[in-house]
């Protein structure tokens, strides 16, 4: 039996492959430790105000940056109880990868007079990752990357130059309250990122997570992240 739970955050701006990342690791991670492994994000549909989050992000409907931090701060907190803590709480321990978490709402829900503070006040309750890497990627190849997209730009998906800046400034915010978060290049072909990514966690990963390389049947030597 495993010696505890991991919750692994994937975190960067819009355009770095934080969802082909985490599919990826969860393929590889399942391989060793099957069903244990768990793959989600934020927003979280499913949970509280998703759905109201998402016509926001689509700009069906239009919120305030205060209702609009306390609807993200609300699904979080659903997440948590519904998916996160049960997956890391249960007694054959979980491995959860999450497709953004709270340094996201740091950076993007600080506006309107909002602070990264005042952000962070809203989430003080949310339970710390043990790991999050961050994917750093230039705005250039941010936009390239969102241009491959099929599907309209959401809100946030524009600005990528001064998300970079803001994600700095949340990372130290974090770093200085304790938490690990690594920077990964994911500006290479992704084959090379996932190779990065998954060198972080077999380096500062717990010593009992064991990773089989995903095979990447679906993925081209010089295809980029999405």
């Amino acid at each position: 039996m495993p010696d505890d739970s991991f919750f692994f955050v994937i975190e960067g701006i819009d355009g770095a492959g934080k969802s082909s990342i985490a599919v990826q690791l969860h393929e590889a991670l399942s391989q060793t430790h099957r069903d244990r492994v768990v793959r989600t994000f934020e927003p979280h549909n499913p949970s509280a105000a998703g759905k109201y989050i998402r016509k926001v992000l689509a700009k069906e409907t239009r919120a305030s940056p205060r209702a609009l931090a306390l609807a993200f701060a609300l699904n979080r907190v659903d997440h948590l109880d519904r998916v996160i803590n049960p997956a890391l709480n249960a007694d054959d321990k979980g491995i959860v990868i999450c497709d953004r978490y709270l340094l996201s709402s740091l950076v993007y829900q600080s506006t309107g007079g909002l602070s990264m503070d005042d952000v962070y006040g809203l989430n003080r309750w949310a339970r710390t990752p043990d790991l999050t890497v961050y994917l750093s990627v230039s705005p250039h190849t941010g936009y390239a990357r969102m241009r491959g997209r099929p599907t309209d730009r959401e809100l946030f998906e524009r600005n990528l130059a001064e998300r970079a800046e803001q994600y700095r400034a949340g990372i130290a915010l974090l770093r200085d309250k304790g938490e690990r978060i690594i920077e990964v290049d994911a500006n290479p072909a992704f084959d090379k990122v996932l190779a990065a990514v998954l060198d972080v966690l077999k380096d500062r990963g717990p010593a009992w997570l064991r990773i089989q390389p995903p095979l990447l049947l679906d993925w081209h030597e010089s295809e980029p992240a999405k």
